[in-house]
């Protein structure tokens, strides 16, 4: 379907369940990725790629750049508080589309999903409800650790 981007920005909220992918420009892309964040709850859930196929036959390596929506964030580095899921999910989509590397992708998904079953929460994504008392709220290091931990147990 193709929307134009102010009716895909209405629509990202209003029904994201109805998306799948989205293709836009860059600058489009920057703006609907930010704003499906909050649908998330934060903008350090959501991975990206930008795809192409260089030998443009459609039946070469899909080559990308994948990473985080977020930036860099400067203003944190080295604090430990940055939430490192997306950048784990952008490696799991990396092994997925340009590896073809399905198994080991979705055990990646399947490590961050348990990770968070297990109440594990950055301070971007905790509750601020009756529900925070279930939640271990932990900084980008154990984050980390924890999705490998629930990795190696698969």
């Amino acid at each position: 379907s193709y929307l134009y981007v102010d009716n895909a920005a209405m629509q990202l909220i209003r029904a994201p369940g109805q998306f799948d992918v989205m293709v836009t420009s860059n600058l489009f892309g920057d703006i609907l990725s930010d704003e499906a964040s909050v649908v998330t709850g934060s903008i350090g859930m959501l991975a990206s790629a930008s795809l192409g196929d260089p030998s443009n036959d459609g039946k070469g390596i899909t080559m990308g750049l994948y990473e985080p929506i977020h930036g860099s964030a400067p203003d944190i580095a080295g604090k430990d508080l940055a939430n490192p899921l997306a950048t784990i999910l952008s490696a799991a989509m990396l092994l997925r589309h340009s590896f073809g590397l399905e198994t080991e992708a979705a055990a990646i998904e399947r490590a961050v999903t348990k990770t968070l079953d297990a109440g594990y929460r950055t301070k971007d994504i905790a509750s601020r409800g009756p529900a925070a008392s279930n939640e271990k709220i932990v900084g980008t290091k154990e984050m980390g650790k924890a999705v490998l931990t629930a990795l190696e147990g698969q």
